[in-house]
């Protein structure tokens, strides 16, 4: 998929809006606006929901079948009620949360020397589990690669050197990142992080 323009950001960004309002009010949203080509394509996606600096949920999915629209408008109506870790969004909650979404490329098997800290993100499976962690993370802690590839271990609940044995899969990532708030100031920065499941 090629880089988003502004145009298509926003409209995924009014598309997880319009899907989180709906499933706070118990609605269920399937209307969408005419969509550009991208947003027709297949594509994997996280929807974050921010209260101020606060996470407040994060739910996302790598690519399949459905086209990128319809993943932004599921995982902004997961992210709102179904994230495990917190309780569900309140009606009153709405006009304070800051909608994030990130777009997914595809997943590429890669050798751990190739890992490149803050731009990438890992995906470390295993028979035993799978783990998916931020490459902000990395970057905000100034691990090594290495130790990035360790803590993607742990988040999967492996052993921490459990990459470097013979049947786990390393895959990378990057996301294309933009924001409710950076589109209300006129711009929509897009870094290069993956968030974790």
């Amino acid at each position: 998929m090629s880089r988003l323009a502004e145009s298509e950001r926003r409209s995924l960004l009014e598309i997880a809006r319009r899907s989180l309002v709906a499933a706070v009010h118990g609605l269920t949203f399937d209307e969408q606006p005419p969509l550009s080509e991208n947003l027709r394509t297949p594509a994997g996606a996280f929807v974050t929901l921010w209260h101020g600096p606060r996470l407040r949920g994060c739910i996302g999915q790598f690519a399949g079948a459905e086209p990128l629209a319809q993943i932004v408008a599921h995982c902004a109506r997961l992210a709102a009620l179904e994230d495990p870790r917190f309780r569900s969004v309140a009606r009153e909650e709405l006009d304070d949360l800051t909608i994030e979404i990130s777009v997914l490329s595809d997943l590429e098997e890669i050798a751990p020397e190739d890992i490149r800290v803050g731009q990438h993100g890992l995906v470390v499976t295993s028979s035993a589990g799978r783990g998916v962690l931020l490459p902000k993370v990395a970057a905000e802690f100034g691990w090594t690669a290495e130790r990035f590839l360790e803590e993607t271990c742990v988040k999967a609940g492996l052993e921490r050197d459990a990459w470097r044995s013979r049947g786990t899969v390393i895959q990378a990532f990057t996301a294309e990142v933009f924001s409710e708030s950076a589109a209300n100031a006129g711009e929509c920065p897009a870094e290069r992080y993956s968030i974790s499941t």
